[in-house]
Formats: C-alpha cells, sequence, structure tokens
C-alpha cells in the first residue's frame, strides 16, 4: 500500500466504489459525477440523493470545452477546483465573497456578503457555472437575479450544507424552471462536493 502512486489509489478507489454500487443504476451522463462524490466523501448516500436536471450535464460540458468560467460562494470551495486543468480549457474560478469591497457594501447596505458576491457575480461578461456549497444565502441571492432576470447561468452546482434554509433553498432550486441544476438534496453537501462536482465535469471533457 505504501507503494502505491497517488493516481493507483485514486483507480483502485473508484474500482470499489463501482463494485459496491453494483446493479445501482445511475442516469446516463452523471455516474462520474456521483462516484467522484462518493470518492470525496465516502457516502454512497450521494448516488440516490444528487438531483440532475435534464440538461445539466450536457449543457455544462459543452460550456466548459468552450471556455466557460465558475463562480463559487466560498474559497473553500474554489480552492478544492482543479483550476490548471480548467484554464487548459479557457477558464477561471472567481470568488468574491472574501473580497474587502463587497464586505463594505455588504454591511452599508446592511445585506450578507453572499448577496452582494452573486451580484458582483452576475456582471461577468462570460457564460459561468455556478458552484455552490455551504451558504444557502448565495443560493437564494442567486436565484432572485435569475428570476429577476439579470443573470443565465451555464449551470447552478446547489450543494449548501447545513440545517438553516438549506434544505428550502435547494428545493427553491429544483422548482426553478428557468436554469439547469445539479442538488444535493437534503441537508448533505458542502465545499467538496461542490468541488468534485465541477472537476467531474472538467475532467470528462479534458479527458
Amino acid at each position: 500500500m505504501t507503494d502505491m502512486k497517488p493516481m493507483e489509489i485514486e483507480e483502485k478507489s473508484f474500482a470499489i466504489i463501482t463494485e459496491e454500487l453494483g446493479d445501482k443504476k445511475l442516469a446516463e451522463g452523471t455516474e462520474c459525477i456521483v462516484k467522484r462524490v462518493i470518492h470525496t466523501t465516502a457516502d454512497f448516500e450521494y448516488a440516490d440523493n444528487l438531483v440532475f436536471s435534464e440538461t445539466a450535464v450536457r449543457a455544462a460540458r459543452e460550456a466548459i470545452a468552450a471556455g466557460c468560467d465558475i463562480v463559487t460562494d466560498t474559497t473553500m470551495v474554489k480552492s478544492g477546483i482543479n483550476k490548471k486543468t480548467l484554464a487548459s480549457l479557457g477558464g477561471e474560478v472567481h470568488c468574491f465573497v472574501a473580497d474587502e469591497d463587497v464586505a463594505k457594501e455588504a454591511k452599508e447596505r446592511g445585506v450578507t456578503r453572499s448577496k452582494v458576491a452573486m451580484e458582483r457575480a452576475a456582471a461577468l461578461q462570460k457564460p459561468c457555472i455556478f458552484a455552490i456549497g455551504n451558504a444557502p444565502t448565495a443560493l437564494e441571492s442567486l436565484l432572485d437575479l435569475v428570476e429577476e432576470g439579470k443573470i443565465d447561468p451555464v449551470l447552478i452546482i446547489g450543494v449548501p450544507v447545513g440545517f438553516v434554509h438549506v434544505v428550502e433553498s435547494k428545493e427553491r432550486l429544483l422548482a426553478c424552471k428557468k436554469v439547469p441544476y445539479i442538488v444535493a438534496r437534503g441537508r448533505k453537501g458542502g465545499s467538496s462536493v461542490a468541488a468534485a462536482i465541477v472537476n467531474a465535469l472538467v475532467y470528462s471533457v479534458r479527458r
């Protein structure tokens, strides 16, 4: 075991995941995403609670291949994304929540930094995929912008984790007919899950 290289360990892990999933049927095109999330979390419940809109995977892959950018709600999600591989396809990752001017504006307006960060993202000129792994307020603010016609995301990855407004924000995304989505239904999710989904999509295009 100590002589195994990182790639060998990953390949072995995915082989174990495939074996343990057994006859579990995953929707075509979603297999690599579900397995990478399980690989990241060691939690097989994601095989059941990840929900994909009909055009989500295809739209995301086409956009990534064309050089779209990624917007994240936290620096933790940003740090988990393979930015080098994304850059090789012409994309980059943005996260505005930690910017000083965002914090200043949020304080002045009496709103959350997540809300201001999503408004900043709406001004980006390139097509974007949004990866929300931590803050349900970011997801709610993003959906407000979608419904107001101020932004048209390629895809929203809605996997915030926790107990307060988390389930409600995800169900709102599931009910939205204006944007493709990937959602981790229920309380589970997190920054590592959001990053894993982005990486799975990027790797599926890069290979």
